[in-house]
């Protein structure tokens, strides 16, 4: 008599949920950085003006978006704990709330980037060649950041329902049409910086039409209403809140760092800002495994699965180490070849040779705090989240200030930047194994 096929071990499982989530998501989270790079490379033939404009406005943008990604968060981890219960209409009902509050605050930021886009570039010190090119760029562009956060919250919409391949493709198609309408319109049509700020707007609109689309027919195939709701829309807000206030604490960190290592000197902010590229590169790879953990955990904790989200935590936090471990040896054995690929100044190179090392080293840290703040969204445990990244700038603000003070380089700054991130993994490993961040229910109580 033939043996029964043995069932797949909960490791497996998990391993084959959180790769199909994580890949996809990976190449999306690759896709949103490319539209500047396509911008840089297209503006930079218009002459050196003209880019640093772009740089500048460019920067105001990103950090508009970055202070938004809750919008993506939160929505992810309330739609998937509606799945995990079981309950479809409610969870895209629950992602239409997240949407239009996403439209509420885009319209707000609209309004106030319009008449203030000579002030915030003047804030960020461009220079008066630069200034006139970043105010339109800036000006035409703002238009489309209520479709920027339209893609935050929808993003979070089909994550929460299990989904990142969709996001893939229409990243994909965004960043596409992107570089070909900026091409178009910079030089067929000759409009210059300005054809590069319609193409990105029409682009990121493209996009959300995309995603709405795809929530709409979700939301009419499981007779979700499309109204806007008051009382859900404050639900978001209230959600958001706390995931607002740890994005902020993070960017004051990122700030930080970078004014400490402008007061180092011109070849420590240069290689500063080509570590942290680096830096933010290796993160997208840690990134995709902490929105799996969003996705799964919100999913489980919804279906009052508590062992079954114990169970995939512990596995993310493997994958996280390994993940780190093998970006931290590839970036050791890269470092010859991608230092001639930003500079050729010699004095940069000394500087980045430690200051990438201490980067590898701290690679696998990173990766268990990237998968444990994933799963900890993922469970709706933002107000812990907040005061956890209060607590990290707190430590970190006097140690990075106290850097030049003390005489201390670059590889020190980063040495600091390395104690954040033992920081942040006692603060979430202390969490997480505490077990407070269970509570289970399709809502979080």
């Amino acid at each position: 008599m033939s043996q029964a096929p043995a069932p797949p071990r909960p490791g497996r499982r998990h391993d084959r949920e959180i790769v199909s989530l994580a890949v996809p998501a990976f190449g999306a989270l690759v896709a949103e950085p490319l539209f500047v790079m396509a911008d840089s490379a297209i503006i930079g033939h218009l002459g050196t003006p003209q880019l640093a404009g772009l740089g500048v406005a460019a920067a105001l943008l990103m950090t508009a978006v970055n202070v938004f990604v809750f919008l993506a968060y939160a929505t992810t981890a309330a739609v998937a704990r509606r799945v995990g219960a079981g309950d479809l209409p409610a969870a895209i009902r629950q992602g239409m709330d997240g949407i239009w509050l996403a439209l509420l605050l885009g319209a707000a930021a609209v309004a106030v980037a319009l008449p203030a886009a000579p002030w915030l570039i003047g804030l960020l010190g461009a220079s008066g060649t630069s200034a006139p090119y970043a105010v339109t760029y800036l000006r035409i562009s703002a238009l489309g950041i209520p479709a920027m956060l339209v893609v935050l919250a929808a993003t979070g919409v089909l994550r929460g329902l299990q989904n990142t391949r969709t996001p893939l493709h229409i990243a994909v198609g965004g960043f596409t049409a992107n570089a070909a309408l900026n091409a178009l319109l910079v030089y067929g049509a000759g409009l210059g910086i300005a054809g590069s700020a319609w193409g990105t707007v029409i682009a990121q609109c493209g996009m959300a039409a995309a995603y709405l689309t795809v929530v709409v027919r979700g939301a009419r195939r499981h007779g979700a209403s499309l109204q806007p709701d008051a009382a859900g829309i404050r639900a978001c807000a209230r959600a958001g809140a706390p995931l607002l206030v740890r994005t902020l604490s993070l960017r004051a960190i990122l700030v930080i760092a970078t004014a400490v290592a402008a007061r180092l000197g011109d070849a420590e902010v240069a290689a500063h800002q080509i570590v942290l590229t680096l830096w933010s590169l290796l993160a997208f790879a840690l990134d995709a495994i902490a929105i799996a953990g969003q996705a799964i955990t919100g999913r489980y904790l919804g279906a009052g699965d508590t062992a079954g989200a114990r169970a995939a935590c512990r596995r993310m936090v493997q994958w996280g180490v390994a993940s780190g471990v093998v970006l931290g040896l590839l970036l050791v054995l890269a470092r010859p070849l991608l230092l001639p690929l930003f500079t050729a100044d010699e004095a940069v190179h000394g500087l980045l040779l430690p200051a990438l090392l201490v980067v590898a080293l701290v690679q696998p840290v990173s990766g268990v705090v990237f998968v444990l703040d994933g799963v900890l969204m993922g469970a709706g445990d933002g107000p812990y989240l907040a005061w956890a990244m209060l607590a990290t700038l707190a430590v970190f603000a006097p140690l990075a200030l106290a850097v030049p003070a003390l005489g201390g380089g670059l590889t020190a700054l980063w040495w600091v930047m390395g104690v954040m991130m033992a920081v942040r993994l006692v603060t979430l490993g202390l969490r997480a194994a505490s077990g407070r961040w269970l509570v289970t229910g399709a809502v979080r109580g």
